[in-house]
């Protein structure tokens, strides 16, 4: 008797075509979504500027400055959870449907069936990974130098840079694996009645399917995050709810529509 083989979870179609101008049409419809609604941007990337302020003003004051590399380095591992409000938000639009922050804010907690808050622990022990992945690199290299290697000053020593260098390697892997997981996953969630692993499985399909186009994404994220990081964490006030909308509209190009 032949045994027919049953995958335990849909796959859903996704777009292999994808170019440098569908990342264009994206910024500019994330751009649009945002001027249209500013305060919902403005919103969220508050709560997650004055995140990152409050961090680094604990370290600061407990003589821990040098840690603020690490913090500014995984501190965008968990912008994409911030910005499952924005999804909300541009997908109302995209659908007329009447917007509200009652509407907004209840996308937060998904569909109801904990998938996405499900997402949130799986992002949450990400970024507590890579700190204790930084807490070991960082230790590594401090004790080389004894006293003050806990300042700003040993970055411009030759054992500052190097661990600059293999913090940044280790770092910029661990960010591309929680961006190839969530870049397409979070706003399936909110858009889909689907499971997380669904998701991830789907977001994994996408990047390999457009392994240049996605990873060029990926690159423009991390330059305009750590950019608009520099003014104080300011810059992110408006970075955050761009690239929130506009990563939307990506997924929107790379799923909804393969499938249509």
């Amino acid at each position: 008797m032949a045994e027919t083989s049953q995958t335990p979870y849909p796959r859903f179609p996704v777009a292999r075509d994808l170019t440098l101008g569908d990342l264009a049409a994206a910024a500019g419809a994330g751009l649009r979504d945002f001027l249209a609604h500013p305060l919902y941007g403005l919103f969220f990337a508050t709560i997650y500027v004055a995140g990152g302020l409050g961090a680094a003003y604990a370290l600061m004051t407990k003589g821990a400055a040098a840690w603020l590399i690490p913090l500014a380095a995984g501190f965008p591992l968990i912008a994409p959870f911030t910005a499952v409000g924005l999804y909300e938000v541009s997908r109302r639009r995209e659908a007329g449907l009447p917007l509200g922050w009652g509407s907004v804010l209840t996308a937060l907690r998904g569909r109801g069936d904990d998938q996405l808050l499900l997402m949130g622990g799986f992002i949450f022990v990400g970024f507590t990974f890579w700190i204790i992945l930084a807490h070991g690199i960082f230790a590594i290299f401090s004790a080389q130098l004894g006293t003050g290697g806990e300042s700003l000053a040993m970055l411009r020593t030759p054992t500052g840079l190097a661990m600059l260098a293999v913090g940044s390697t280790v770092g910029a892997l661990v960010a591309f694996v929680f961006y190839a997981v969530t870049v397409m996953s979070l706003p399936m969630l909110v858009d889909r009645d689907v499971d997380f692993l669904t998701a991830i499985i789907t977001s994994l399909r996408a990047i390999q399917a457009n392994r240049g186009v996605l990873l060029a994404w990926a690159v423009l994220i991390a330059l305009v995050l750590f950019a608009a990081m520099l003014p104080a964490f300011l810059g992110l006030l408006l970075a955050l709810p761009v690239l929130g909308h506009a990563t939307w509209h990506l997924y929107r190009r790379t799923v909804c529509e393969a499938a249509a």
